[in-house]
């Protein structure tokens, strides 16, 4: 079992600077890979970035402006979100899996409860 819980939401303006973090508990969390995912109101959730051993994964509407890194020593990992756009506005959750740096939420198995993040214009 991994119990998951996120941290650092909140509103920033757009061209400034957020960092996200997935605090970790559970067994052996360097063996999952994690991924974050966002869902606004109306949308279905998406998939922001994920970090695996020693590969990540970005999706493109983020790659150059949001990065993902992880501390195993920590059991932490963050997302740092640089020139946020008012179109990233949305609960941002974090997620662990087994199944690699993927991008289908349905390959994850344990799911943080999710951080408001707003970016004003």
């Amino acid at each position: 079992q991994v119990q998951l819980v996120e941290s650092g939401g909140g509103l920033v303006q757009a061209g400034g600077s957020l960092r996200l973090s997935c605090a970790a508990s559970g067994r052996a969390f360097s063996r999952y890979a994690v991924g974050w995912f966002r869902q606004a109101p109306g949308k279905e959730r998406e998939f922001v970035a994920a970090i695996g051993r020693d590969s990540t994964n970005h999706a493109d509407d983020v790659k150059g402006r949001f990065t993902v890194s992880r501390d195993n020593a920590k059991n932490t990992v963050y997302l740092q979100m640089n020139s946020p756009k008012p179109e990233d506005t949305a609960v941002y959750y974090c997620a662990a899996g087994s199944r690699g740096v993927v991008r289908d939420p349905t390959d994850y198995d344990y799911w943080g409860q999710g951080t408001q993040v707003t970016v004003s214009s």
